[in-house]
């Protein structure tokens, strides 16, 4: 069990942890984790798409342009959610403890979004669910980032960071597999949303949370409370630069996944686009998981972070560019391979790099929410940038190209973090 160093007059709960967690924390933790990223990338990689495709003729619109709408407002919603409901679980005082409740009513909340949307039958209603999927979801995420600087020590975040990347990109795998083999778009719904449900159970059922006292917790703010979301890079600049390396490095990610399935179906000409989604995300999981606890364990170690960050970021941009230069399936494959070693080391060490320049113990789940939005936020950019670039600026091949340079920016930025080294 963890512990933490308790100074007089300081709780438990805000205390900084001294002692590693265990194999099964951590595990219980991944597997929650996992099981959210299931609920989201089901529907992101296959789900949503094939839905988009079948209500498109007829309404006006593209089906490129019908996805970006639902993916776009899903992912304003995200931006909200996240840092609010991190900062609502900062100040929960119940007797399970800050994080637990919002993870099992999280995941509860997105399992039924996810049910409602495998009965949608039109964009709006699509919107509707997705929307809801993400504010629900998104209320268990924050509070499981936010377990790590509550019980993990920083000497040991690089690992558990590479924990919980593994169990991301499982959860992306997982939740293509279970869209594609399901047998149909309302199957691959329920089958996603039972296992978001039943994933977080070990967690909420074996590890007790850390109490707040209602005495510790600060009074209560209108104005206090929304003033804490501006974290002011004149403040805080290494969290301000931090912040904008994962923003562009996600952007530029974002930007190859969105229309994967339509680029293997348009531009290769695949025989099958969505089993060769689910082949290409396999295999970018499968290098991703050959180095995401490596990079983890490796930087805890060496007691850096800012390397590992640089020349992961400018191995994804590569692979980006080869999406650009290469477009054939054997070329796809090796970008997807590359792209899964680069992000597998950025994911573990940019994580533990994050909870490394959180400025208040009180605030860590609203601090990471707002940390978070760098994930959330190009899913706002990326449709708005790719939809218009894919269709009137040049196709697949600039939109890579494009990538590539905004990843290769973000890998630049590191650099300017001076707080970690």
């Amino acid at each position: 069990m963890t512990t933490t160093r308790e100074p007089a007059g300081e709780p438990a709960a805000l205390a900084e942890p001294v002692e590693k967690v265990g194999r099964g924390w951590t595990s219980a933790l991944s597997l929650a984790n996992g099981a959210i990223w299931v609920g989201w990338y089901g529907p992101l990689q296959i789900l949503l798409a094939s839905q988009a495709k079948d209500f498109a003729p007829g309404s006006g619109m593209s089906k490129e342009t019908m996805l970006a709408w639902v993916t776009g407002v899903g992912a304003v919603v995200s931006l909200a959610a996240n840092p609010v409901f991190g900062a609502l679980s900062d100040r929960t005082t119940s007797r399970w403890g800050r994080r637990t409740p919002w993870i099992v009513a999280g995941t509860a909340g997105g399992a039924l979004s996810l049910l409602l949307l495998a009965g949608a039958d039109g964009m709006w209603t699509m919107m509707l669910g997705w929307a809801l999927v993400q504010l629900t979801l998104n209320a268990a995420f924050a509070a499981v980032t936010a377990a790590v600087p509550d019980r993990v020590p920083r000497f040991q975040r690089g690992s558990v960071g590479g924990w919980l990347g593994a169990a991301q990109i499982l959860g992306v795998v997982g939740g293509t597999g279970l869209a594609t083999a399901a047998g149909g778009v309302g199957a691959g719904y329920v089958a996603c949303a039972v296992f978001t449900a039943l994933g977080v159970l070990p967690y909420v059922l074996r590890h007790p949370d850390l109490r707040l006292t209602p005495k510790d917790r600060p009074p209560w703010s209108w104005r206090a409370f929304l003033a804490g979301f501006w974290l002011s890079p004149r403040h805080y600049p290494d969290l301000g630069w931090a912040w904008l390396t994962r923003f562009l490095i996600n952007l530029s990610n974002s930007l190859v996944l969105l229309y994967l399935l339509y680029y293997l179906r348009d531009r290769l000409h695949h025989h099958d686009p969505d089993q060769g989604v689910l082949i290409l995300t396999a295999i970018n999981g499968l290098t991703l998981m050959a180095t995401v606890v490596v990079g983890g364990v490796w930087s805890d170690r060496v007691g850096r972070r800012k390397p590992f960050v640089v020349w992961s970021g400018m191995l994804m941009a590569a692979a980006t560019a080869l999406l650009a230069a290469w477009q054939t399936w054997p070329g796809a494959i090796a970008a997807s391979a590359f792209l899964g070693i680069g992000f597998g080391v950025f994911t573990s060490v940019d994580f533990a790099l994050m909870t490394d320049v959180l400025p208040k113990a009180l605030d860590r789940g609203k601090d990471l929410g707002v940390i978070n939005v760098a994930n959330a936020l190009p899913q706002v950019a990326a449709p708005a940038l790719a939809a218009p670039i894919v269709t009137y600026l040049g196709g697949y091949r600039v939109l890579y190209l494009v990538a590539a340079v905004i990843g290769l920016a973000g890998a630049g930025l590191v650099g300017r973090i001076r707080g970690v080294d």
